[in-house]
């Protein structure tokens, strides 16, 4: 079997639960230097019990497989030192921006905050200071990388090529479904977003007559990436916030703190810490603006009504052209392409088995953007079984996987050039 898919990106494994030997570790040591960066034994036990989380068949004490994960972390010591040597930048917000959304995932997988705050054995805001480094060093490595490796192109000729030499031992295509949706956003009523202004309102008032703002923060903020330490946002570069925050910010002098002040998230409180020319450090307590059950029932209710026109003979693509409310696939008839079906959610996966091809399903939650909560109705156009990859049906998944290895194979060959100009010590 071809196994290209490995070879090629580094993804630094920021968050993974502490291992027992971590946690009963007193010592640790430095295992190997990669210039002016080190990997320590701490490092190799992290990335293991990453891969123990993965799968619990590993064996943390295979030799060959901390040999690899060595070799694995000496790559992308070699890739941050370029990328410094580069001067590729990282900006704080963009920091912050992925320190949010791990959060966020880890919330999702361990169930709430205390569940991984008790977890790690400290709270998120440590976390987040703890693994803030690691997350530059991600994206440093990333910018790198697609510097590099992202432009990269197979021509048909490549393309035929690979196919032929390792047709055999490409892995089948999985079972897959064109679709296509009509969506449409769940918008609060006037009565529910008056009633989300009002607490605005009394949660500023209550920071007028002396209330912690950072306690308020915890307790009422809907931007769980920023709640945990106080609403703090940190120093953003001018251009990174959304119009309407970016302006109040500016506005208000330091220490000042703002009346409600509506985004596409929701209302927020705003209170400058200290501002420059070019970037302003805040904090902001957000009380986000959701669609309340009447407002989803008029969606349904619509959508419903859509999909009965369909089932009357009207077409989807111009029902989609016409009604729906996402962009990037309205104009294209509501077209979301092939999708693999083992991708899919697994409660999503089992509604578009369950259509015949053109079939539409029941309105359905759907959510791609998170300040705009919607609902979608999904049109089955086509269902594609699993099959043996032909240039003539896959020839697209088949260029994909020729520019991947390629990529591997640049990507080998670029790492071989830096460790004959980057200095190596290993003394594990």
């Amino acid at each position: 079997m071809l196994n290209i898919l490995a070879l090629l990106f580094i993804a630094l494994p920021i968050f993974t639960v502490p291992s027992i030997a971590q946690q009963s570790q007193v010592l640790d040591k430095i295992v190997a230097t990669v210039g002016r960066e080190i990997v320590l034994q701490s490092d190799i036990e992290g990335r293991i019990a990453m891969f123990m989380q993965q799968n619990p068949k590993v064996n943390p004490n295979d030799p060959e497989l901390r040999k690899q994960v060595l070799e694995a972390l000496i790559n992308e010591r070699l890739m941050v030192t370029k990328a410094v040597e580069d001067s590729i930048l990282v900006q704080d917000e963009e920091i912050n921006q992925s320190l949010d959304f791990m959060m966020q995932n880890m919330m999702q997988t361990y169930g709430s905050e205390k569940r991984v705050e008790d977890l790690y054995g400290m709270s998120v805001s440590r976390i987040r200071k703890n693994y803030r480094e690691e997350v530059r060093k991600q994206l440093l490595v990333e910018r790198l990388q697609q510097q590099r490796f992202m432009n990269i192109k197979c021509s048909n000729r490549e393309v035929e090529d690979f196919y032929q030499q390792y047709r055999d031992s490409i892995r089948p295509i999985p079972a897959s479904a064109e679709l296509a949706h009509i969506v449409k956003h769940v918008k609060p009523s006037a009565d529910a977003k008056e009633e989300v202004k009002k607490l605005a309102l009394r949660i500023r008032d209550s920071l007028v007559k002396g209330i912690d703002f950072a306690e308020l923060a915890k307790r009422h903020s809907g931007d769980p990436g920023s709640a945990s330490s106080g609403g703090d946002l940190g120093w953003v570069d001018k251009g990174k916030l959304v119009s309407e925050y970016e302006r109040a910010a500016y506005d208000l002098q330091s220490g000042e703190t703002s009346q409600p002040i509506e985004t596409p998230f929701g209302f927020h409180i705003i209170q400058t810490i200290e501002k420059r020319k070019d970037a302003v450090h805040t904090r902001h307590i957000l009380l986000k603006l959701g669609g309340s059950s009447d407002d989803k029932k008029r969606v349904e209710t619509i959508l419903a009504e859509l999909k009965d026109r369909n089932a009357k003979g009207e077409s989807f693509e111009e029902l989609a052209k016409q009604y729906s409310d996402e962009k990037e696939t309205q104009g294209f008839g509501g077209a979301m392409g092939v999708i693999e079906l083992n991708r899919l959610p697994a409660d999503l996966k089992s509604i578009v088995e369950s259509l015949p091809e053109g079939g539409v399903s029941q309105p359905l939650p759907y959510m791609s953007d998170p300040t705009k909560p919607a609902m979608h109705i999904i049109l089955k156009k086509k269902s594609i079984a699993e099959h043996s990859p032909t240039l003539a049906s896959d020839f697209k998944k088949i260029e994909q996987i020729a520019v991947q290895q390629k990529q591997a194979k640049m990507m080998e060959k670029f790492l071989k050039e830096l460790r004959s100009m980057i200095p190596v010590q290993v003394s594990e």
